[in-house]
């Protein structure tokens, strides 16, 4: 919105011009993101607290959690604003890529929030039926994926990491392939929620690396020079990213151990879903797998645990997500998710490696 009012001004005024460029926009749009959250974060957690917003903890999982039994939850609502607010204060509102991601980002938030609420109501942790859930999302990314299709500019290519003469067009199945990223990302950061800042911390780490992901993807001669896919307009969405990054710092304020706060669905839901649109109008949908590496990992060890136990009758881990098993061998907490930490920021550096490995 600034862009739109202060930018034409640039020939009168001309410090204005700044405007014009995406990365101090998109600094700016960290900071507002920040302030916001650290403005609207302890408001709403009393405000949660007040209404009995709490945490249903589940009576089968780790018996260290019981204790967070009635900790606010649904703060991703405020993840959500610090997201929303500062993208349409600082962005080039006329720019496809934005809005498709916001409505990916809003669309997921809203599923979340009626799972959150449902809970909260019925005092219990079951939400939305994993169908009705599932429904949604695909629903909404499958809108996410016509848009993008039917946006000429936009090529339906997949593009390998480390092999670049390797671009198959995928055509027409390229909406069922952007679904599956959208959907998988969303549901793989929502099972990676399970400790204090376990999902926003390498959320943000993953958010910084698609930052530069975006901004390369939408400068052709950057994009020229490290041989990646160019992506006209895909640099607005390192404003989106900014915000994103400055939105989960302000959360993980209050979100860092012990919690003050929980994330929810409508959190988790929505930070996944926006990760894997931005992937994939990035050309960087492969990618994903190596710099969200941590959401994979968790999101395997649900598919690995289920799938062992009902067809051989045997748990591979004493838990999934796989941070719960870390928890019963006896790691503290704090550790298990400092750890992961690390983990995401080394795969973050193998993820951009791949700028130059081709």
């Amino acid at each position: 919105m600034l862009y739109h009012f202060l930018y034409p001004l640039h020939t009168e005024f001309s410090v204005l011009t700044v405007f014009r460029f995406i990365t101090f926009r998109t600094i700016y749009a960290t900071i507002t993101a920040l302030v916001i959250s650290f403005i609207l974060g302890p408001w709403l957690i009393q405000k949660l607290s007040s209404l009995q917003i709490g945490q249903s903890i589940r009576k089968v999982g780790p018996e260290s959690h019981f204790k967070k039994e009635g900790t606010p939850t649904m703060g991703g609502t405020l993840i959500l604003l610090a997201i929303f607010l500062p993208t349409i204060l600082w962005a080039d509102l006329g720019n496809i890529y934005v809005w498709i991601t916001l409505m990916v980002t809003v669309g997921f938030g809203v599923v979340g929030f009626i799972d959150d609420y449902r809970k909260v109501k019925m005092k219990n942790s079951e939400g939305l039926s994993a169908r009705q859930k599932m429904f949604w999302l695909l629903l909404i990314s499958f809108s996410a994926g016509v848009a993008l299709f039917a946006y000429p500019p936009f090529q339906t290519v997949l593009v390998f990491p480390f092999f670049k003469g390797l671009r198959p067009d995928l055509g027409l199945f390229y909406i069922p392939f952007a679904m599956l990223v959208i959907v998988g990302a969303g549901n793989a950061v929502n099972l990676t929620d399970g400790l204090d800042g376990l999902a926003i911390g390498p959320m943000i780490i993953a958010t910084g690396t698609y930052l530069l992901f975006a901004y390369l993807a939408g400068n052709a001669r950057l994009a020229e020079y490290l041989q990646i896919s160019s992506v006209q307009g895909a640099g607005e969405l390192a404003v989106l990213c900014g915000a994103m990054v400055g939105a989960g710092l302000g959360f993980l304020w209050f979100n860092s151990y012990p919690a003050q706060v929980f994330m929810g669905d409508v959190g988790s839901l929505s930070l996944g879903g926006a990760l894997g649109t931005i992937a994939v109008i990035t050309k960087q949908e492969i990618v994903l797998v190596i710099v969200g590496g941590i959401f994979v990992m968790e999101a395997l060890s649900v598919i690995f645990q289920v799938t062992s136990f009902r067809f051989y009758g045997k748990r591979i881990f004493r838990m999934a997500p796989i941070h719960h098993h870390f928890e019963l061998k006896g790691w503290p907490e704090p550790k298990i998710i400092v750890r992961f930490w690390i983990i995401s920021i080394i795969l973050a550096l193998v993820g951009l490696s791949t700028l130059k490995l081709r």
